[in-house]
């Protein structure tokens, strides 16, 4: 018996050994990776960044145990081993749920039309106001899943040039849901806006959607490639503008046209032609994404007009 588990603890450890140094390794390159490689991340809300560095320190601490040896000096009953093997994977599987959190970073479209805005960037929004006239309305913007907040500046530039204030978010994690009441606190550091619309792209509408269902002070909803998960319909006061691509992969023009009936009856739409999902930001191409048929700069004047139209027209007796 005694042979028999020596034989066990000399073929498992070394497994062990090695799958306890590639959890290691892992926790440090993946998210050192991510915090070095892609700028996204620090000008992103601070969750992502403190959990990726609080990884990598768990990751190196864990290194110099497995250097030191003292994490395979004890012996393991079969129960305790296949806890040692189900934590390792535990871990490998919260690695990759990092690596998926790796965020869209803005991407600088190649012609950008310069104008006089004001522009106050904070760990949680980013904040773009007109210059030398006070607005009275403004729009609060939830970004995509995984799309950094910046990626949505570009396009919603001429609403500021046309007066309004307009707030994008950093969502914790880039993801919306997580948080989606914080719209409230833009609002509430904006005390001058006496008209309010919130919008999103993708899950970002989503959550915007829900916000406004729940917030009597909202007056516009603006829908980028989005449609809401529960009825509006009894918000019969909300203006709505939703603006989708004919040629997006991912909320596509049938989901979109299924949205009609959770939406007030009122609801305008717009399909840009030939638009597809990555084209209501400045993020680059986007998995699972339809093929564009018309340029970029072509469909963002469209998004941009009609999105600035819409926000000029809230609150007008």
């Amino acid at each position: 018996m005694t042979i028999h588990s020596a034989h066990l603890e000399t073929t498992n450890r070394p497994a062990l050994f090695w799958a306890s140094w590639l959890c290691a390794a892992a926790l440090v390159l993946v998210p050192a990776g991510m915090l070095i490689g892609n700028p996204a991340v620090l000008r992103g809300h601070p969750l992502l960044p403190s959990i990726l560095v609080a990884a990598v320190v768990v990751g190196l601490l864990w290194g110099v145990l497995l250097w030191r040896g003292r994490e395979v000096r004890r012996r393991r009953s079969a129960l305790r081993a296949a806890g040692a093997w189900l934590g390792r994977a535990v871990v490998l599987a919260l690695v990759a749920a990092l690596a998926w959190l790796n965020p869209f970073a803005y991407q600088a479209a190649s012609a950008v039309a310069a104008s006089e805005i004001s522009v106050a960037e904070t760990p949680t929004a980013i904040t773009m106001s007109p210059v030398g006239r006070q607005a009275t309305r403004g729009l609060v913007f939830y970004p995509g899943a995984k799309v950094e907040a910046r990626a949505y500046a570009d396009i919603l530039r001429p609403a500021v040039d046309a007066g309004i204030l307009v707030v994008i978010l950093k969502e914790p994690l880039n993801l919306s849901l997580l948080d989606g009441n914080q719209a409230r606190g833009a609002m509430s550091d904006n005390p001058g806006i006496t008209t309010w619309a919130v919008g999103g792209h993708s899950l970002g509408g989503v959550s915007a959607s829900s916000f406004a269902l729940n917030n009597k002070d909202v007056e516009g909803l603006l829908l980028f490639a989005s449609y809401p998960l529960d009825s509006l319909r009894d918000r019969a006061d909300l203006k709505v503008l939703s603006i989708s691509g004919t040629e997006d992969g991912l909320s596509t023009p049938g989901k979109i046209d299924a949205s009609r009936q959770l939406l007030p009856s009122d609801a305008a739409f717009l399909a840009v032609q030939g638009g597809n999902h990555a084209y209501f930001g400045d993020y680059g191409e986007q998995p699972g994404d339809g093929e564009p048929a018309v340029a970029r700069d072509v469909a963002q004047k469209q998004i941009s007009s009609a999105t600035t139209a819409f926000l000029a027209g809230l609150g007008a007796s």
